[in-house]
């Protein structure tokens, strides 16, 4: 659970939407299409829910871990 979390979303999953972000920023930069911009934005979104998923379902999970997990989501969905 704690690699599940702290590496595979935190680490990992962080660094994805970071890199999809600021791949977002330059296209609106350079290409001026704000559509490609939230394809690119918005692309990780199906790994972050297959993790805040994975965490839920796991069987060992306690109310702070789901809690976390949840935070990060709707942060990287903003973000």
């Amino acid at each position: 659970m704690r690699q599940l979390f702290w590496l595979d979303m935190l680490a990992i999953g962080t660094v994805i939407n970071l890199f999809a972000s600021f791949a977002a920023l330059m296209v609106v930069a350079l290409i001026k299409e704000p559509t490609w911009a939230l394809v690119l934005h918005f692309s990780p979104l199906p790994y972050n829910a297959f993790l805040l998923a994975a965490i839920w379902r796991f069987p060992a999970v306690t109310p702070a871990w789901r809690l976390g997990a949840i935070a990060w989501f709707v942060v990287m969905t903003v973000a």
